[in-house]
């Protein structure tokens, strides 16, 4: 990625030092509540706090009320309660120009008729920057963003992830408190959101600029953010660094939502016969180390009781391809569906265990028959296993999760 360069050689670092010393500023919001006037609740007592050049991703299926929240951080909305700070600064009452934050949107909102210098320069004109100064900042920002090149360009003549760019130049010249940018990426391909991910990551790390960005896209979630949120129906469900919030997830939902493929979750028990213990599924048993009971404070006493039992599809793995793996750690199943991409072989099943519903709205269309839980196994590309072919699956037995039944509050 290009850095910022002034009249000095060596002048690329201390231009985004001296960027960064400007424009950076915790955010936090304190029980951000939002009530329409016609009785409905969007978010309810959303607590979060941004540190200082923090990148915060904010993720939830659709209608959570992520982007309600932004636009609240942001002054497009009423906070109906709470109280939400930039820097030591409460602004609830403050007007969304004076909030010293930059807002990125989903469709860009470019000026058609302006070249790509005057789009990003714009905000500097409305302040009556002189000239030479705004072209020196609308410079800097476009040799951050590599857009020097398409300067004297119309947006229309540019590519989505270029238009993307010029959005971000547009904030970056504001030199603001905190970013805020609300799906950003949703218009572009799928192989330039890949790309686009990386360059706003890399750019917001070399700005150091408090970040909060909302999506849909649990991928970009976990690619992107220093901490990630997980809302659901307004509610804050956890918050913490990707690869917590994949490995400890707080309840159902967040386990489901978290993670491509979805866990496989069921209704199970866990049993045991002196020092053996094992997870009850349906008509199949899989025996597990002692150790993933007994380190679990909250399973004590749950022996024999319904539970929600989850396990990620790379915990399952074609048995024809480890032979070695024990006999008592396995699963059979039919094979519904194959899908072979290339560096990994995707194998649907049905298991006979009661499923559970994890609360995602955006899955619902895959229910199947209450008796019949839908799995996913992520296997090596080395699996043979065909469509209406009877498998054996190996499972990662120390790798399962355990959630309470009418909670769905994980059990740790």
């Amino acid at each position: 990625m290009a850095k910022n360069n002034d009249d000095n050689d060596h002048d690329d670092d201390h231009g985004n030092t001296r960027l960064q010393e400007e424009t950076m500023a915790g955010v936090r919001l304190d029980k951000i509540t939002k009530v329409y006037p016609n009785g409905f609740q969007a978010v309810t007592d959303l607590s979060l706090e941004l540190e200082n050049g923090e990148f915060m991703v904010l993720v939830g299926p659709s209608g959570c009320g992520k982007s309600t929240a932004l636009r609240m951080i942001a002054g497009l909305e009423d906070i109906s309660g709470g109280d939400l700070y930039v820097g030591d600064r409460r602004v609830n009452d403050v007007a969304p120009k004076d909030r010293d934050i930059a807002m990125v949107f989903q469709n860009y909102a470019l000026y058609p008729q302006m070249s790509v210098r005057d789009n990003i320069g714009f905000p500097l004109r409305l302040k009556k920057l002189a000239k030479p100064d705004r072209l020196e900042q609308v410079d800097g920002a476009a040799r951050i963003l590599e857009l020097m090149a398409q300067l004297d360009k119309k947006p229309a003549t540019l590519s989505g992830g270029q238009r993307q760019r010029v959005a971000m130049g547009r904030a970056i010249v504001r030199r603001p408190s905190a970013f805020l940018m609300d799906e950003p990426l949703s218009n572009l391909d799928a192989k330039l959101r890949v790309q686009m991910r990386a360059e706003i990551a890399a750019i917001q790390r070399d700005l150091g600029v408090t970040t909060f960005y909302v999506t849909h896209d649990q991928v970009e979630a976990m690619t992107m953010g220093d901490r990630v949120a997980v809302i659901k129906d307004g509610l804050l469900q956890q918050v913490a660094a990707p690869e917590d919030l994949y490995a400890r997830p707080a309840n159902v939902f967040v386990a489901a939502f978290i993670g491509s493929p979805s866990m496989n979750l069921y209704e199970g028990t866990i049993t045991n016969a002196g020092d053996d213990y094992a997870v009850q599924l349906g008509d199949q048993s899989v025996n597990i180390p002692e150790h993933v009971v007994t380190s679990r404070d909250s399973l004590q006493g749950r022996i024999g009781e319904p539970l929600v039992v989850g396990i990620r599809p790379e915990d399952l793995e074609d048995a024809t391809l480890d032979t070695s793996h024990p006999q008592d750690q396995r699963l059979r199943a039919t094979i519904d569906v194959r899908e072979a991409l290339g560096a990994e072989t995707l194998l649907h099943f049905g298991l006979r265990a009661p499923f559970v519903d994890s609360g995602d709205p955006d899955a619902l269309a895959e229910l199947g028959d209450d008796d019949v839980s839908r799995c996913t196994a992520r296997c090596s590309p080395r699996s043979v296993a065909k469509v209406g072919e009877s498998v054996e699956l190996n499972i990662d037995a120390a790798r399962f999760h355990f959630f309470d039944k009418s909670t769905h509050e994980a059990l740790v």
